[in-house]
């Protein structure tokens, strides 16, 4: 089969591999259909995720067909159509009966970091009972991959976390695909003001198609001004930090009102400092989490309703033979104007 093998810092390259086979009997074997890239493999391509090593096959989201299932699968059998999830959980050890499933004991986000992911012709899903979802008849699985790792990320990790409620103020510092992930789901919540901070004018302009309600196009001081003078001084009930570099979260420090909550959903590859200096008497909260997946469910019946379109997230789309391509796409999204991208490996 084809697949997108890390080589190491910045190297990759689509290769030839064995197809994947049942090793445990809890096992599935996906074919999958359709994938995408996410910002987290450019993460791990830039060295920041020492846990992926050269070899792995990338990947973490996507939709597909079971091709296998082991003997003791029972709620998947060949033939069934099935929605990826990033997050591999065995629903049974302490972690995943708290409904901690990104820290599953024998799971956890492995797909595409410590197992082969789903940038493949085929994928073996562990703990297939409890990692994989049913796709409804007619549902689009184009917005369903979406559903994999990026719209939960941004609900858990931001909205969730962030603690949005009606009438309050949030910022989300980035623009990118979990930062509108968050965006969209922070709208369940009907807060007052929903304000995106980027340096993108093609990713604010989408934020804006989105539902937020200002856009701040400056970093450091000048978003910190910009900010405050929409927020007549106050900062924001709920800063959401949605890109990864410590200058962002520096910047959720800054404009994070008396009593609010900093939820961070980005992936730090470098340390970042905490200004406890001026922030011990702000009665404010840091909240990290990786997402647990544990609102897929839901968000598959949002979907499904018409509630949130997550299609409107897809900007490109590319052949398995041309993935190195989608990867250079949507590395370069300042000049491309991409937001996801979908890979059709069928």
């Amino acid at each position: 089969m084809k697949a997108l093998i890390f080589e190491g810092p910045d190297k990759k390259s689509l290769q030839e591999r064995d197809i994947p086979a049942v090793q445990n009997p809890t096992d599935a074997i996906v074919r999958v259909a359709k994938t995408t890239i996410c910002g987290t493999d450019l993460h791990i391509l830039k060295g920041d995720v020492p846990t992926c090593t050269p070899g792995r096959v990338l990947g973490h989201e996507g939709v597909g067909v079971v091709e296998q299932a082991g003997a003791g699968v029972t709620q998947f059998k060949k033939g069934d159509h099935v929605l990826i999830s990033c997050i591999s959980s065995c629903g049974k050890c302490e972690y995943c009966r708290r409904g901690i499933y990104s820290h599953c004991t024998t799971g956890g986000w492995i797909l595409g970091n410590t197992i082969d992911g789903t940038q493949a012709e085929y994928v073996r899903i562990p703990h297939a009972d409890t990692s994989l979802y049913p796709i409804p008849d007619g549902t689009d699985e184009d917005a369903l991959v979406m559903l994999s790792d990026i719209l939960p990320t941004g609900f858990e990790c931001g909205v969730l976390n962030g603690r949005v409620q009606p009438g309050a103020s949030v910022a989300i510092v980035g623009a990118g695909p979990v930062g509108l992930a968050a965006l969209l789901t922070a709208q369940f919540y009907s807060p007052a003001e929903l304000i995106v901070i980027d340096l993108d004018e093609n990713r604010l302009e989408a934020a804006k198609r989105f539902g937020a309600t200002k856009t701040v196009k400056a970093t450091g001081e000048e978003a910190k001004r910009q900010l405050l003078q929409l927020t007549e001084n106050k900062g924001v009930d709920t800063a959401i930090e949605a890109v990864g570099i410590p200058a962002s979260f520096e910047l959720c420090q800054e404009i994070v009102a008396a009593g609010g909550v900093i939820a961070n959903i980005g992936v730090h590859g470098v340390k970042a400092d905490l200004h406890l200096e001026t922030l011990w008497s702000h009665n404010i909260a840091i909240t990290t989490r990786l997402v647990d997946t544990v609102t897929t469910p839901m968000l598959l019946k949002t979907v499904r309703s018409g509630k949130i379109d997550p299609k409107k997230l897809i900007t490109h789309r590319f052949k398995l033979d041309a993935i190195l391509d989608a990867y250079e796409t949507f590395s370069k999204a300042s000049d491309t104007r991409a937001l996801k991208v979908i890979i059709e490996v069928d």
